[in-house]
């Protein structure tokens, strides 16, 4: 999807434009927000909207990305555990906190319908993100902390993937402990065979599971 057309030449109005979007959006949620309403609130015409971005999703994917300060950067202190559980916690509290999520569950939702979305997200910031993820994953292979026939992309979506589906899906924001067991049980099953694995569940991780078991009620004891 282009983004940003070349023709643009008043950056004030863009701004405008993208903060309209992500006023909007947060008012009166993506379904109906409109590029009659974005433009109403910019003081702007649609034209000239329609002149610099394609779509709704590409105005707010703009200002979505504005609003979000996605650090890319992974950790390497030789702790894959421990530096998948600060990327991943760092990672999710951006994108997933309470002014921005939203604007990211919605285009996640509409990129299912538009290929072009689909290819933004994942060009513009997804991509970002995963590249990082795989340069940590192939480190951890070379030092036997992996298995190295892995691919670090099914890797990443072990990783990754329980923590959307307990966001989008249970919508609910893991927190530090149920993402610190996600990545001990996730690692533990990709260490080598032949050394075994060397990723112990942490107190917070223990502490998530006791949490998160349900104790039989006096009806179901013998």
């Amino acid at each position: 999807m282009p983004t940003r057309r070349p023709e643009r030449r008043n950056e004030e109005s863009a701004k405008a434009i993208v903060r309209a979007a992500l006023e909007l959006c947060r008012e009166v949620g993506y379904r109906k927000l409109s590029i009659e309403g974005i433009a109403a609130r910019a003081g702007v015409g649609k034209n000239t909207i329609y002149r610099w971005w394609p779509s709704k999703s590409a105005v707010l994917l703009d200002g979505l990305l504005s609003a979000m300060a996605v650090d890319a950067s992974f950790p390497d202190t030789g702790d894959v555990a421990a530096d998948f559980k600060t990327q991943i916690m760092a990672a999710t509290s951006t994108v997933f906190r309470p002014d921005t999520g939203p604007h990211y569950a919605a285009l996640i939702g509409e990129a299912q319908q538009d290929p072009e979305l689909a290819r933004a997200l994942w060009d513009r910031l997804i991509s970002h993100l995963t590249s990082a993820a795989t340069q940590r994953i192939q480190s951890a292979q070379r030092r036997g902390q992996i298995r190295p026939e892995l691919a670090p992309d099914l890797v990443i979506e072990l990783l990754y993937g329980p923590a959307y589906y307990h966001w989008l899906i249970r919508q609910r924001t893991p927190d530090a402990d149920h993402i610190s067991i996600i990545v001990d049980t996730v690692l533990a099953g990709l260490a080598p065979a032949n050394t075994g694995s060397n990723i112990r569940p942490t107190g917070d991780s223990q502490r998530s599971r006791r949490r998160s078991e349900v104790k039989p009620s006096s009806a179901d004891s013998p």
